[in-house]
């Protein structure tokens, strides 16, 4: 009798760690499944964990990055590169702004920066410029969490104050990822696979935790799209409606025809159509809250124990709510 059960692989195991490097190993995969794994862990690791990056600069005296700077050794352009290069570790989801302040003439280095109590530098030895003549360098720098890359052009949607600077941010704690796939035995079959990934970081993370949140992303991706089941739509009359003001000459007879189909419709609205910062939107992507109906049922309590909402995604959301009337969950 041929067998038709795929067997389970093992967990993870340790080949090698040291700093911010680690392989790992994942043998006994069905034959095939290791490209399978690997390609789209790879690929989850790459685009998906968060971190931290400079996002906007202000420099005294500096209008745009082509300018250059008396007294300061670097190009203005120069200098924001190697700010660049700077990793910060956020301890909070909100937005810091870190600030630089020498006086010359001095080298100054990433360690120079007062960052407060929410924001770690790791690589403190980085060559920021070198100041040469007797001139102060005041610079200010805004960091903020976020997944994978962003070009300046997204932040420069935004208003920003004159002489601001917006940069390309590369969030990505990854350095590097690979993968390997080689045949090995499982009982008396030799075309099953071995899954070897090897990660490098930039030491805001280890590359253990890496590897365990991209598995968890996954494993959450593929859980929302089981047994073709539409989303969640809660009814109606389960979410508390504000009843609208008397001097509109709608009171509570307007909030239960509000009630009616064309609410239940509102409630079906994806969140990926609300007017949210896309930082909210895969924090709640991530979350499996897809629709308003399934946002309004939420406590605030709830929603801030969503990695990558903070007091500012909470207020976000509350201000597209009250947009239809809506609040969330006492």
């Amino acid at each position: 009798m041929s067998e038709y059960k795929i067997v389970m692989p093992s967990k993870p195991r340790i080949v090698m760690e040291e700093k911010n490097k680690g392989v790992y190993e994942i043998d006994g995969l069905y034959p095939g499944y290791g490209h399978t794994l690997g390609n789209s862990l790879r690929r989850i690791i790459l685009s998906s964990l968060p971190g931290a990056s400079i996002t906007s600069i202000k420099i005294d005296g500096v209008s745009h990055e082509f300018q250059t700077l008396d007294g300061i050794k670097e190009d203005v352009i120069v200098v924001i590169l190697n700010l660049k290069r700077i990793r910060f570790k956020m301890l909070s989801d909100e937005p810091q702004t870190v600030t630089l302040s020498i006086k010359g003439p001095k080298e100054v280095k990433a360690e120079n920066i007062k960052t407060g109590g929410q924001v770690e530098i790791l690589n403190g030895d980085l060559h920021v410029a070198e100041v040469t003549g007797k001139v102060n360098l005041n610079i200010e720098m805004k960091i903020e969490k976020g997944l994978c890359f962003i070009s300046k052009e997204a932040f420069q949607k935004d208003k920003v104050d004159v002489g601001t600077i917006a940069v390309d941010a590369i969030f990505t704690p990854i350095r590097r990822v690979s993968y390997e796939v080689e045949n090995m035995r499982v009982g008396d079959k030799t075309n099953h696979n071995r899954l070897r990934i090897s990660i490098e970081t930039d030491g805001t993370l280890s590359p253990r935790e890496a590897l365990s949140r991209s598995i968890e992303i996954m494993i959450n991706q593929l859980k929302a799209i089981i047994d073709f089941k539409e989303p969640e739509i809660f009814a109606p009359e389960e979410i508390e409606v504000p009843a609208l003001s008397d001097s509109k000459g709608v009171g509570k007879n307007g909030a239960e025809d509000k009630k009616g189909s064309d609410f239940a419709d509102i409630l079906k609205t994806r969140t990926d159509g609300l007017d949210l910062s896309t930082r909210t939107l895969n924090a709640l992507s991530g979350a499996n809250i897809r629709t308003l109906g399934g946002l309004a049922r939420k406590k605030r309590e709830d929603l801030l124990e969503v990695e990558g909402i903070g007091e500012k995604g909470i207020s976000e959301i509350k201000k597209v709510l009250g947009k239809f009337g809506l609040n969330l969950k006492d």
